[in-house]
């Protein structure tokens, strides 16, 4: 059983604009911007569901031009933590809900204490992040627009200044919506400078200089003028001549991108695949509209292992990640659930704990790189939840007990998130057209 705590969540206020009241102190060198703080304690080891409505402070009256909103929590255990993100309040509510709210309430502000935030031109979906050592905090982002003709961009990022900068020049046309994006998974700058992306078919992209062109167009259905779509892929960082990827025919091919040829194709479950993740040399799990998560093993082509399926009838699964820092331990997603399932493969069948914090379907989830410990889930209640999912030996005696350690909440949908690989105070996260940079 767990011992009773208290979970106090402290709000610090900045406003700008005119007319303060005198007992809110000037931030420093800054008259015009204002701060005040309060806190309210809960005597429960939750995070509320929602913070007091009204909130328990006067907010300063008059031509108030934007105001944030800090949410740290700290946990009173033996040893207490404290977390910050900021969110954005405006007078009316705590989260607006749509972006028409938000444009008509205040102006979109692209740098905050520990969120920087990219705008693109079109609805945002796809998003990967740069391994190589000598190219900082670089990013692609792919749109999600209805029609044949799509965008794949590439933007990097300065974390001392927080400014965007969108290389332009290296940015190329996708057919299709592109459903994934991964750079070439090697910290070695000798290593060539590639991207794939997924759809219609696979393709590897070279990015040079001034262009980025395409190298290879891998097809694995070659007896047919039809393809079948790709709705994700997985390249392996063990063995960067590897690619997986799923598909709705109900395969899974393996790529070897190099020789550009099919190492090994199955037919993996009995209905659609939409996600794949590797596991470690050789192996690798997949999850489909049969609602299942099957684990396989390429020296044994013929067999699979399910070690889990959904218990709600003809219910898919969408999402899937495996921890690549703990290989015990991965993560899936339902259609529509707002449930985060994480699963040891040592105890097949049944989940190592349930996340359900969430109020909306989930969309996403990224396991933290190197350390492993921490799990980010996103979706369509607009918020960010970080958990600190404890996979060695840790079964909590009620999973609906289990708390996130930070959230954050966006302004709409959030669609997708990756962590950063290379540095890990940093996750990304797409919403409507933009790409936020969140500080952890």
């Amino acid at each position: 059983m767990r011992s009773a705590q208290n979970t106090c969540v402290i709000i610090r206020g900045r406003g700008r604009g005119s007319n303060y009241p005198d007992d809110i102190p000037a931030h420093a060198g800054r008259p015009s911007c204002r701060e005040l703080t309060i806190s309210f304690t809960f005597p429960s080891p939750r995070l509320p569901a929602a913070l007091p409505s009204p909130l328990p402070l006067s907010f300063p009256t008059g031509n108030i031009t934007s105001l944030s909103l800090f949410v740290s929590v700290r946990t009173c255990r033996e040893h207490p933590r404290s977390h910050c993100f900021l969110s954005s309040i405006y007078p009316k509510g705590l989260f607006p809900k749509s972006a028409t709210e938000l444009s008509m309430q205040s102006p979109i502000d692209t740098k905050r204490a520990g969120v920087s935030t990219f705008i693109a031109q079109w609805p945002i979906y796809s998003l990967g992040w740069s391994v190589r050592c000598d190219k900082g905090l670089r990013l692609a982002v792919g749109s999600f627009l209805e029609e044949h003709s799509n965008k794949v961009e590439l933007v990097q990022f300065d974390p001392d200044t927080s400014d965007f900068a969108p290389e332009s020049h290296l940015a190329f046309d996708h057919p299709y919506a592109p459903t994934n994006i991964m750079f070439f998974p090697s910290e070695d700058p000798s290593c060539p400078d590639l991207i794939a992306t997924s759809g219609d078919y696979l393709r590897v992209w070279e990015i040079r200089e001034d262009r980025t062109e395409l190298k290879a167009l891998l097809n694995g259905n070659k007896s047919s003028e039809f393809s079948s779509a790709i709705t994700s892929f997985d390249w392996a960082s063990f063995d960067t001549r590897r690619i997986a990827t799923c598909s709705v025919d109900t395969t899974c091919t393996i790529w070897d991108v190099e020789r550009e040829v099919v190492d090994a194709q199955l037919v993996a479950h009995d209905k659609e695949v939409y996600d794949v993740s590797w596991g470690g040399f050789n192996v690798f799990a997949s999850v489909s509209g049969d609602g299942s998560v099957r684990v396989f093993d390429l020296r044994d082509k013929e067999r699979s292992t399910i070690i889990y399926e959904n218990p709600t009838a003809d219910s898919p699964l969408l999402r899937l990640e495996w921890n690549k820092a703990d290989p015990k331990s991965m993560a899936t997603v339902g259609i529509d659930s707002s449930k985060v399932v994480v699963l040891d493969i040592r105890f097949p069948t049944t989940p190592l704990m349930e996340l359900n914090r969430h109020k909306a379907s989930v969309n996403a989830i990224s396991w933290a790189p190197r350390v492993g410990r921490q799990l980010c889930s996103v979706g369509d209640d607009s918020r960010v939840f970080i958990w600190d999912v404890l996979t060695a030996g840790f079964r909590p005696e009620n999973a609906g007990e289990v708390e996130p350690e930070m959230w954050y909440g966006s302004t709409a949908e959030i669609n997708n998130v990756r962590w950063s690989p290379v540095e890990m105070d940093w996750m990304a996260i797409t919403c409507l057209n933009k790409l936020q940079l969140l500080k952890v």
